[in-house]
């Protein structure tokens, strides 16, 4: 709920501390933001909205798909990550397991989801007494973030700009297939506390990314995450999560629909194309997991 997480959020327009009233997010001086009846609040300043936010055709596809637990085992690994049961690494150890472990006054976490969609993944993290902050900038997702468990506060906000959070608030730090913004990722991670970034391997998807002509992904991908993180963080371990996915047509058709390739493909054309794959049809889940902590 939004009043578990808003002792953690700042004002956007000038960064002093926020408390909700009813219906209403307000900061000591004055500036004021509507809860929205589904239970999220837009911090998001200004009259424009990136164009680059999920459609609700998109965060549909995306509920039915991972709903569905196609990409369960990819929540698991996430999960055991930020228990600090696992490192990234071959063997666990029991110092960077307890480093990861922060606290609240309720004796939990403060679990950060930047690029939230649906609130899944933040979901599947969170333990009974951690607060977790779901951001994203498509509110149509975030009506489902809201509602993805009871720990949640949903917050609408551009994780390109200054996030509305404060400095050394987040005990752990989820990036699942979304943007990087190491500067403020910094700012607002607790020392000791640790970031995790999902990106897919160029593997992920395989064979519908040749065969449905589907965007692919860089070779160079771990570079530039590397390049986006390393003034300010330490990849400290990583692990490769793969899964074979067997999918029927209409999965075929909701995994395309959920992703990038919803903004380049066409609908009439895609049907066609899948309509030529044998249903069902195996199609690889492969992640790179990587585990950062910040750099002191």
């Amino acid at each position: 709920m939004l009043v578990d997480a808003i002792e953690c959020l700042l004002c956007p327009v000038c960064r002093s501390d926020l408390a909700l009233h009813g219906a209403v997010v307000r900061c000591a001086r004055g500036h004021a933001f509507d809860v929205a009846k589904q239970g999220y609040v837009s911090l998001l300043t200004g009259s424009s909205v990136p164009g680059t936010a999920d459609t609700p055709a998109m965060v549909a596809a995306r509920a039915e798909f991972l709903g569905a637990g196609h990409f369960a085992t990819l929540a698991g690994r996430l999960r055991a990550l930020a228990a600090g049961h696992e490192t990234g690494q071959e063997k666990p150890t029991r110092e960077s397991g307890d480093a990861i472990r922060g606290r609240t006054e309720s004796g939990g976490r403060v679990v950060l989801d930047a690029g939230a969609g649906t609130g899944y993944y933040l979901a599947e993290t969170l333990s009974p007494d951690d607060i977790g902050i779901a951001l994203d900038i498509s509110k149509h997702a975030l009506k489902r973030a809201a509602r993805a468990h009871p720990r949640i506060g949903a917050v609408v906000a551009d994780v390109w700009r200054p996030l509305p959070v404060k400095d050394g608030r987040a005990d752990v730090i989820l990036d699942v297939f979304a943007p990087r913004n190491g500067p403020e990722f910094a700012r607002v991670l607790r020392p000791g506390g640790t970031l995790i970034v999902v990106t897919p391997t160029p593997r992920h998807l395989a064979p519908l990314v040749d065969r449905l002509g589907l965007l692919s992904v860089d070779e160079s991908k771990s570079r530039r995450v590397e390049e986006a993180l390393g003034a300010h963080f330490t990849e400290i371990g990583h692990v490769i999560e793969e899964s074979d996915m067997l999918l029927d047509h209409q999965a075929v058709q909701t995994v395309v629909g959920m992703g990038p390739s919803a903004w380049h493909t066409d609908p009439v054309a895609l049907k066609e194309e899948i309509a030529r794959l044998p249903d069902p049809v195996t199609v690889k889940m492969s992640c790179r997991v990587s585990l950062f902590r910040k750099i002191t």
